[in-house]
């Protein structure tokens, strides 16, 4: 008997129906292989594995003569996997708490949540690891980590800065050159069962780490030091709130030293170093302890503004002179004050006067009367057109993070009373890395430079892999402007406010400063001074700043005297050599001597050897007998010079 036609049409639609699934299932099948199967195959795997990083080398950190600023040494991981711990875990839990001085409960709490894997500690020494290694605790693994070392410690802080827990930079040139810094990761990929349990063949796959490249920065360690202890011991017998030295060379914007102090110590950088905040420290609440860190930290010579007052002269100098609004002997008259806008602006030297004088004169003298007239006769236009030529409403470039930029008036907002205290460095504001990089310009021909430390990258043989190019900006005065604002800046120091700075033998120019904090009358100054050596054709320019000295605070009075001992030291170390004219070769106690080599001896007959030489010394570190000495010995100093010492151990 026949199927009957109904059934035959329902086994037809059946038939199709299975084919269409059929065709489906070839479909998904064919789409799966074709378009997911890397993608589902990768998630199997990774199902079927566990995965462990591993901490590639960061990258050193070197000044510019290759010594080791930033460094890294090998440690440990130490990490519990659950599913094969879980038959001990008691066990594990005492023994890992002995070993790495862990509270059991604590750490038994840890190691009993049900995750494929636990860290439990990271930078283990490796003494330590290998310990724990010879135990064999089940399911406690090891892993190869790095710790971050700054063999100076203090040295540069603010500059270096220091990496997290995870080493990953956290502020300074850590943070900023970290991708260069810190490398790429490796994995270590294990096959493992449902539970988690490695297979008993089963395989490991290991992906090699990629090393970070190293650093080399144009700071020089021997500098940097010697600027820390200088601006160290202002600060500290002026009782200051704060200060700083740059050195840098403005020919090509290289930092030689950058130092800010108070500092802290890169190996210790959330212990606190006021001794002030460390006695209330416990009593502050969490946001109260981040925030004196955070100011810690802080980058004085970039990350704050300041008026910088008379050292700014320079600009309105400059100005005037590339504008032909005034000579070297164009007449001038101070009465002690100045009316502007219907508001009397007192020159520093008020009740007194400097009477008549020609702009050669007002710059020595640093008369505010006569950078008040200048600053009329350019106008607040052309004024605000000089401020922008220099740079002063941008960041300098500096490869540091966290750059501030000036604050300055818009010119359409300059009136005859802004105008006039603008052209002598107030109502203004402006980052002492400004100063510096805008006294470069005065002096170096009339070009901009950018400000830097990174100079190049290494990778592990030492090849280098790139090299930082900065090139010279824009000229903002023309060459003979800047040569004669050399001659005159020489002078100030000469026969002028920065006659403390003065360094026989050395051709040396410089502008003081005495800037008054806001609000006006609160007895608040900076002090400081700016200066450049050799004056006609100058290898570096330097910046002494002092905030808030204690007793006497003018410019010359307090950092002059500290400028000329810096550029004592760093002048010889920099290979420029004393030329002594006849008239300083016949002053009492001027004639040049040869630093001796007094390495090696005990502290009293050094200073016996020094005394002879007429030439004074410092002391830097523990210990009795001098193990390190700058100048280097040989070099030719003059006398009167303070030689710095490192003290220590004679073993060292």
């Amino acid at each position: 008997m026949k199927p009957s036609l109904g059934i035959r049409k329902k086994a037809l639609y059946t038939m199709f129906a299975l084919q269409a699934v059929i065709f489906v299932l070839i479909g998904r099948v064919f789409f799966i292989q074709a378009f997911r199967g890397e993608e589902l195959q990768a998630l199997a795997f990774e199902q079927q594995t566990r995965d462990r990083l591993i901490t590639p080398n960061r990258g050193s950190i070197y000044d510019r003569n290759m010594v080791g600023l930033a460094v890294t040494e090998t440690v440990a991981s130490i990490s519990v996997i659950y599913a094969q711990a879980r038959g001990d875990l008691p066990g594990v839990a005492r023994a890992l708490a002995r070993e790495l001085e862990l509270d059991e409960a604590e750490l038994l709490k840890k190691i009993s949540r049900r995750v494929a894997l636990v860290r439990v500690a990271q930078k283990v020494d490796v003494e330590v690891a290998e310990r724990i290694r010879r135990m064999n605790l089940p399911g406690v693994v090891i892993d190869e980590d790095i710790r971050r070392i700054y063999p100076f410690g203090f040295l540069a802080s603010h500059v270096i800065g220091f990496v997290g827990r995870d080493n990953q930079g956290i502020i300074g040139l850590e943070a900023k050159y970290d991708q260069y810094l810190g490398g790429h990761p490796g994995r270590i990929l294990t096959e493992t069962d449902v539970a988690g349990r490695d297979l008993p063949h089963g395989r490991q796959y290991r992906i090699p780490p990629t090393d970070g490249y190293d650093l080399v920065l144009t700071i020089d360690a021997v500098l940097q030091a010697y600027a820390e202890q200088t601006i160290e011991m202002l600060v500290r017998e002026k009782n200051a709130l704060r200060g700083v030295i740059i050195l840098m060379n403005p020919q090509n914007g290289q930092i030689y030293a950058l130092a800010n102090k108070p500092g802290f110590d890169l190996n210790e950088p959330f212990t606190i170093q006021s001794p002030e905040l460390q006695g209330m420290w416990d009593t502050l609440n969490q946001e109260q302890q981040m925030n004196a860190l955070n100011q810690m930290w802080r980058n004085f010579a970039i990350n704050d503004t300041y008026e910088p007052g008379s050292t700014f002269k320079i600009v309105t100098s400059a100005a005037s002179l590339a504008e032909g609004m005034t000579t070297l002997d164009t007449i001038f008259s101070c009465g002690g004050s100045m009316t502007v806008g219907g508001r009397q602006i007192k020159c520093w030297r008020s009740p007194r006067s400097h009477g008549a004088q020609t702009f050669l004169q007002g710059v020595q003298n640093s008369c505010n009367p006569v950078f008040m007239s200048l600053g009329e006769k350019l106008g607040a236009e052309l004024f605000h057109d000089y401020l922008m030529r220099f740079g002063l409403h941008e960041k300098t470039g500096v490869d540091l993070p966290g750059e501030a930029v000036g604050i300055m008036y818009a010119a359409d907002k300059i009136g005859p009373v802004e105008l006039a205290t603008m052209a002598f460095g107030q109502s203004l504001t402006i980052t002492p890395l400004q100063l510096v990089r805008t006294a470069a310009a005065v002096i170096n021909g009339g070009y901009l430079v950018t400000p830097h430390v990174g100079m190049r990258l290494l990778d592990s043989d030492g090849t280098i892999v790139h090299e930082f190019a900065h090139e010279q900006g824009q000229q903002v005065i023309p060459t003979d402007v800047s040569e004669m604002m050399r001659f005159i800046l020489e002078t100030v120091v000469s026969a002028g406010t920065g006659r403390r700075t003065y360094i026989p033998g050395y051709r040396v120019g410089g502008k003081t400063a005495t800037s008054q904090k806001l609000p006006r009358g609160s007895g608040k100054y900076i002090s400081s001074i700016m200066a450049f050596a050799p004056a006609d054709n100058p290898t570096v320019v330097a910046l002494v700043l002092v905030d808030e000295p204690k007793g006497a605070y003018y410019g010359g009075q307090v950092t002059g005297p500290v400028m000329q001992v810096l550029l004592e030291n760093v002048l010889p170390y920099l290979g420029v050599r004393p030329v002594f004219s006849e008239e300083e070769l016949a002053t009492p106690g001027t004639a040049p001597v040869v630093l001796p080599d007094i390495r090696g001896l005990e502290k009293a007959e050094a200073t016996k050897v020094l005394a002879e030489a007429s030439l004074g010394f410092d002391v830097s570190g523990n210990g009795n007998t001098v193990i390190g000495q700058f100048p280097i010995p040989g070099e030719l100093v003059n006398q009167g010079e303070r030689i710095l010492l490192w003290m220590g151990m004679d073993t060292q």
